[in-house]
């Protein structure tokens, strides 16, 4: 069976639409999947809110055509097809469970994951996304852990359409070289589900379907580092268990 190459993995890492036969592959292939969730992470990671979600395609001007046509000598009439918004591509987001000990990636791969997150502003959607409507199922108090000073409040929420997302707001200072991390993890705290990059505020991690949370209750927010490892730092500055 052949894999997806690093090149493939970094776009589909940046949410963006793959060949048939590769994303057949991607839908099917455990490894292919927890490759590109980790560099999903640095995507996330470094993603600026504001670009972040893309935009309605812009028509370039007139003189961008002319300019065409004087340097080729050959005359060009737009089509509305090529500036029309592209088909949303439909992601793959299955429950990725790690161990809670470090983890090693390719040397490839981590490249591939910083080449994602310097174009993330070029369209890529982030996971951490602000607005749902839908039906609280389950809520937990977020308290800080030793002395740090973070805490905040975390809430499943069933959507219309049957899936479901946690709503998180964190009361937690900025970071400058790290970020914070949010994670569903057992209570023998050994394999966690990560949820995705969160900020001080109020937004919104996609859940994974297939993901139980009986089996999964604590929620828990950690300061990862940007090392591209896709395993928690060992450091968690808040946490809570939800009533499942």
């Amino acid at each position: 069976m052949q894999h997806c190459t690093p090149e493939q993995l970094a776009l589909a890492a940046l949410r963006e639409p793959l060949p048939a036969d590769d994303s057949a592959h991607l839908a099917t292939c455990e490894a292919c999947r927890s490759e590109v969730a980790s560099l999903q992470r640095a995507v996330d990671a470094v993603a600026v809110p504001q670009l972040a979600a893309p935009g309605p395609a812009v028509a370039p001007p007139p003189a961008v055509w002319d300019a065409i046509v004087a340097a080729t000598g050959v005359s060009a009439t737009v089509r509305d097809d090529v500036v029309a918004d592209p088909p949303a591509a439909e992601p793959v987001r299955a429950a990725t469970v790690l161990p809670f000990r470090p983890r090693r990636r390719p040397a490839l791969l981590v490249a591939a994951a910083v080449l994602a997150g310097a174009v993330v502003g070029a369209g890529a959607v982030a996971v951490v996304q602000n607005g749902d409507d839908g039906e609280a199922v389950t809520a937990v108090a977020l308290d800080p852990l030793a002395d740090n000073e973070a805490s905040g409040r975390a809430e499943v929420v069933e959507l219309e359409d049957g899936s479901r997302v946690v709503r998180v707001e964190l009361d937690a200072p900025a970071l400058d070289a790290e970020y914070y991390e949010i994670w569903l993890i057992d209570r023998d705290v050994v394999d966690m589900v990560p949820l995705g990059v969160v900020r001080p505020g109020t937004q919104t991690v996609e859940l994974p379907a297939d993901l139980d949370l009986g089996r999964f209750p604590l929620v828990d927010v950690s300061v990862e580092p940007l090392d591209g490892d896709p395993t928690h730092s060992g450091v968690s500055v808040a946490r809570g268990e939800l009533d499942t």
